[in-house]
Order: structure tokens, then C-alpha cells, then sequence
């Protein structure tokens, strides 16, 4: 599947998708989502060249990876409203940070690396104005978009695995996923070989990869493992985001061996989709925290038409219509439709071994 205009798209007040041919749902919105993310993901590497290479600050300073989250945000967000101004956004960050004398050096360097990535450039006022279009609330209606401009920050300072995330969600539905991985090899056996990929997906139409430096798209799918001892599964590399130690658990109990694959951001469930991995585990840490919309909402149809189940620890599907997080929902499940049921199990056995939900 070939798309030769995603880099060039210039679009304005474009309709939403209304063909009644499954195959061509959405392709406007997919065609713009692909043009936000890569042209995102972009500036993303620039940031990361510029300010952490770059001999200008500290390896702890934390400012590059705060300038590359506005500066993503600023090009998706003007590339959504320049082509759909109606669609709402649930993004991450609000411009408070940028505003004032105190945000006025950030400011300036968000401007010039979000300009970039844009055909035409904003002004200061337009820039605070384009990042404060991802401040919807979310909700079981109607359309919005869910962004989270770069997802896993500690990975994006280690020069390690980040992701550039978007999706299309209609009536609490996900309908179109994009997301952007600058570091990962194209192909995760040779991982000194080509980096950058795209990953693309809208719901009916399965899963598919390209990259950075091409248009061409390959369709992806999972591994159809024969046995649980043949599989390996993705988990966090912070352990403050999944419960490591009932992971090991969970593996030893579904007799898998293989040492887990960790990577930060939604990478995993790219890794997942195209057959690099056959489980996602991000198990609980707290009895207390909700998964946020645009942390999943991508990955979790990718991986869904690409042949995988996603839930929560007890099966339940992630629900996307109640607002910026997954309110109803306790941590992700991800696994290939024929042995997710088996995870559900072990992850029941493991968490609740009185059997107390």
C-alpha cells in the first residue's frame, strides 16, 4: 500500500470521512495524521540533535525533552485544525509553562524548532494559541483527536526508544492510529541497521508500517506463536510504570523464559503489532492511577488489527469514552487473539490469588 502525497499535504477544511466503502474510511484523516506525525517526529530528532547532543546543556537537565513536547504539539496541532478546525484535541501539555518573561527563552526555541516542521510559520501569540487546541476534556461523543507529542520522555533522553502518538477517536471508538518511533530499527534484527518507522492503522483495515524515509507501506502483523514457551513480552523499562516483579511472575506462570524485551513509549505495542514481541504487560502500580487516553488509544488498535486483543488486567476493553484517562480501567493487556484468554488467567492468578477481583 502505496501513499505518495503524505509528505507534501497542504490540505484545508478538509470533510471528515463519510464512504461508506470500508476501504476508504478515514483516508483523509489517515493521509493528515501521517503528514502530523512524521513532520512531529522530525522536529522531535532535531531537539534531540540540538539540544541533548549538543554541548549547551547538562546530561540531567530535563528543558529538551519539555521544548520537543511543545514543539511536537505546535506542528500536530496546527496540521489537525488547518485541515479539520472543528475536531476537538486531548493533548498532554497547555502553553502556561511558555507564557511571560519567565517562558520567554523556552518560548523562542519552541518557535523556531515547531516552525520547522510547518509550511507556514506562527507567530508567538499563534504558537501559545495552536498549543492550548489540546486542552479538550474528552468524552463519549463526537470527534477529537488524542495526542501525546512525545511518549517516553526518559527514553528520548537516553537517545533510546520514544514515540510520537495520535489518534482518531469517534463516539468513544478508535478509529485511526499514527504513530511516529525516530529510533527504532526498521527491522529489529538488524538494530544497527535503518531507523525511523511509521506505524499506521485505521479500524477494518489492518496494520501496516513504513518509513521515515519512504512512503511505501508493508503490511503487519503479530506472531502466531505455537506455544507460550516460544513467546517474550514487553514491559516498561521504568518499573514505576508496571509492576516488574508480578511480570516475572505472570512469565514464569505462563512458562515463558525469554527475558523481557523493555522499551519505553508506545514502541511496545509497535513492536508487538509487527511481531517483535507476543505480550505487553503494564500491570498495576497503584491502586489509585488511571491510565491517560493518549498513552493507549494509538497502540491499542494497532495492536488489535494486527491480529492482538488489548484490555485491562481483567479483560475488560479500554473504554475511551470517559474523559482524558481510562477511568473504568486497570492496566493494559496486549497479546495475539489465540493466547490472550491464557494471559488473562495468569495475570488473574497472580494478582488475585484469593481470587478477590
Amino acid at each position: 500500500m502505496t501513499d505518495t502525497s503524505t509528505d507534501r499535504l497542504n490540505h484545508t477544511h478538509l470533510s471528515p470521512s463519510h464512504s461508506n466503502d470500508p476501504a476508504l474510511a478515514f483516508a483523509a484523516e489517515r493521509a493528515v495524521a501521517i503528514h502530523a506525525v512524521l513532520s512531529a517526529s522530525k522536529v522531535c530528532q532535531r531537539v534531540f540533535t540540538k539540544l541533548v547532543n549538543g554541548e549547551t546543556i547538562t546530561k540531567k537537565d530535563k528543558s529538551p525533552v519539555t521544548i520537543g513536547d511543545f514543539s511536537a504539539q505546535a506542528v500536530i496541532n496546527s496540521i489537525l485544525h488547518k485541515s479539520f478546525p472543528e475536531d476537538p484535541i486531548v493533548g498532554e501539555e497547555d502553553s502556561k509553562d511558555l507564557r511571560g518573561e519567565e517562558g520567554r527563552q523556552m518560548r523562542e526555541k519552541v518557535l523556531e524548532l515547531a516552525n520547522s516542521g510547518l509550511d507556514q510559520a506562527l507567530s508567538e501569540d499563534s504558537l501559545l494559541e495552536t498549543i492550548d487546541r489540546g486542552t479538550f476534556a474528552g468524552g463519549a461523543h463526537g470527534r477529537m483527536w488524542a495526542l501525546d507529542p512525545i511518549d517516553g520522555t526518559k527514553g528520548f533522553l537516553r537517545g533510546e526508544q520514544f514515540a510520537v502518538c495520535l489518534a482518531l477517536i469517534v463516539d468513544g471508538q478508535v478509529q485511526v492510529g499514527v504513530m511516529g518511533c525516530p529510533n527504532l530499527p526498521v527491522d529489529a534484527k538488524d538494530k544497527d541497521g535503518e531507523k525511523g518507522c511509521l506505524f499506521i492503522t485505521v479500524k477494518g483495515q489492518g496494520a501496516f508500517q513504513r518509513n521515515f524515509s519512504s512512503t511505501e507501506e508493508t503490511p503487519i502483523s503479530m506472531s502466531s506463536i505455537q506455544s507460550l514457551a516460544d513467546a517474550s513480552f514487553c514491559e516498561s523499562v521504568e518499573s514505576g510504570h508496571s509492576n516488574q516483579s508480578d511480570s516475572a511472575r505472570i512469565a514464569h506462570l505462563l512458562g515463558i523464559t525469554k527475558a523481557p524485551v523493555r522499551m519505553d513509549s508506545q514502541c511496545k505495542y509497535c513492536s508487538l503489532s509487527r511481531g517483535d514481541a507476543e505480550v505487553y504487560l503494564r500491570l498495576p502500580v497503584s491502586a489509585t492511577y488511571e491510565e491517560k487516553i493518549w498513552d493507549h488509544a494509538s497502540g491499542s488498535l494497532l495492536v488489535s488489527e494486527a491480529g492482538g486483543i488489548v484490555s485491562d488486567i481483567h479483560g475488560q476493553p479500554l473504554d475511551f469514552s470517559k474523559g482524558r484517562t481510562l477511568a473504568t480501567n486497570s492496566g493494559v493487556i496486549a497479546a495475539h487473539a489465540k493466547i490472550h484468554g491464557r494471559v488473562i488467567e495468569a495475570v488473574q492468578k497472580v494478582l488475585f490469588p484469593e481470587g478477590k477481583l
